[in-house]
């Protein structure tokens, strides 16, 4: 909040900051908090859980500091509460099955539409964000002021990137046991390509 002591990414160490276990959250905060402070004194929270109870719990001060994205972001910046550091990560959709390839280039296609629609004006698309917010927020909401919140890009996750994000994320042992418990060490196994 505006009265918070917290100014600085320095001033975070030792802060319980709360995220998302496993999750963008997770990595992006120690990704942009490692260039201020070193790793023994980056202290995540996971028990506060997913994106809203994270919110909840830092509008209402359970929380000394939280990694907020999208709309809960928008609603806490708006609400006067500071940002220290910015991140940034990437997600990647899964696919179960064996679904058609030209359902899945539909799809895509769809996606990359809408986007495209959402970049050209946002702030006809901003009122969906009440569809993801809890009803007890809606009063206080003012989307005007939001952003287009998270995008969808268009680009291959190649394989240097793959090899990146793994090693990255071995030399951290975020997930005890290593690369040999992170699930396939190959890309092609990992990867959908579609021409």
């Amino acid at each position: 909040m505006h009265d918070s002591p917290i100014h600085s990414p320095e001033e975070l160490a030792g802060v319980p900051i709360s995220v998302g276990y496993q999750s963008g959250s997770h990595y992006s905060s120690i990704q942009a908090l490692e260039q201020y402070l070193p790793a023994d004194k980056i202290s995540l929270s996971f028990t506060e859980g997913m994106l809203f109870k994270r919110l909840d719990n830092l509008l209402e001060g359970k929380s000394k500091a939280s990694t907020l994205f999208s709309g809960p972001y928008y609603l806490a910046e708006q609400l006067g509460y500071r940002k220290i550091i910015d991140t940034t990560f990437m997600i990647a959709s899964m696919i179960t099955g064996t679904p058609d390839d030209e359902d899945l280039k539909r799809f895509l296609r769809a996606l990359k539409r809408a986007q495209r629609d959402i970049d050209l004006r946002p702030e006809l698309y901003t009122h969906y964000y009440k569809n993801e917010f809890p009803v007890r927020y809606h009063g206080i909401m003012d989307i005007r002021r939001w952003g287009p919140g998270e995008r969808i890009v268009f680009e291959p996750y190649t394989a240097e990137a793959f090899a990146q994000s793994r090693d990255w994320i071995a030399e951290r042992e975020i997930f005890e046991g290593g690369k040999s418990s992170m699930g396939t060490d190959t890309y092609t196994d990992a990867v959908v390509r579609l021409t």
